[in-house]
């Protein structure tokens, strides 16, 4: 593990294994590094995979005090640069977002995919009732019950996968940075996509998405394939969110073939 210094001085930590072309892994909302372990294995044997905890969680800092989204974003460029040269980019949900909007900030992103990132374009399902009652749960130390209503409420994860997340190796992580649930949905609340901004964006960029993930998160991938020059859609089949930790195998061979096209 190493600590690579943000441009607010904000130390981001990265763990890097593999060999190859540098590849990029940033997780979503409530995770961190241990999001990708049923993908890293694979993922390693055709790149040299640098996978980030972002700040606030893990072994990463923060600056709670001053945060903001476009901090997130600047993080990401930051690896970037310390890893040097093109790199390849994935960004899982927010992470997505993040990853997005790097793609503004520097010209070193090879390919990118982003699966599922959440733009507010037909209501994030988030309310002001949902909003009290996260911070309500934060204020009084309730972490754990605050993921659960992230979970359930905002992501629509199914419960089978609760369940399995719950018994997995990372819940008790995902409970210590439930903190920072409440300011990436605010952040997700605020954005505001202009297209315009991202005609000039021609990274080869694929948009994953669950066959089986909300309406909302369809009319996103499509929005987002309407305005990136070089885009496609994959429709990861059966799939929701998850697909990294229900369907690795799947998730794996259609970023490998992704990435690999010449």
């Amino acid at each position: 593990m190493e600590l690579i210094s943000s441009k607010d001085g904000t130390p981001i930590a990265c763990r890097h294994s593999g060999a190859g072309t540098p590849l990029l892994l940033v997780h979503g909302t409530t995770g961190d590094h241990l999001t990708w372990a049923p993908v890293l294995a694979a993922l390693e044997r055709h790149f040299s995979v640098w996978v980030i905890d972002r700040r606030g969680r893990g072994d990463s800092g923060d600056a709670a005090e001053d945060y903001t989204f476009e901090r997130e974003c600047e993080d990401i460029v930051a690896v970037i640069d310390a890893i040097g040269g093109s790199v390849h980019v994935i960004g899982h949900s927010f992470g997505g977002l993040c990853a997005l909007e790097a793609a503004l900030l520097t010209p070193n992103i090879g390919r990118l995919t982003l699966y599922e990132p959440p733009l507010s374009l037909v209501g994030s399902g988030w309310s002001a009732e949902l909003d009290a009652h996260m911070e309500a749960l934060l204020d009084t130390g309730n972490r754990e019950e605050a993921l659960l209503l992230f979970l359930c409420n905002i992501v629509k994860t199914p419960p089978r996968e609760i369940a399995a997340m719950q018994a997995g190796p990372n819940w008790q992580r995902r409970v210590a940075a439930a903190h920072t649930i409440h300011r990436e949905l605010q952040s997700i609340d605020r954005y505001v996509f202009d297209p315009l901004r991202f005609r000039a964006v021609l990274t080869p960029t694929l948009l994953l998405l669950g066959s089986e993930s909300h309406p909302r998160r369809h009319t996103i991938a499509k929005t987002l394939n309407q305005t990136l020059p070089n885009s496609r859609i994959a429709i990861l089949q059966g799939q929701q969110h998850g697909a990294i930790r229900t369907a690795p195998d799947l998730f794996v061979d259609e970023v490998v073939n992704a990435l690999k096209k010449n």
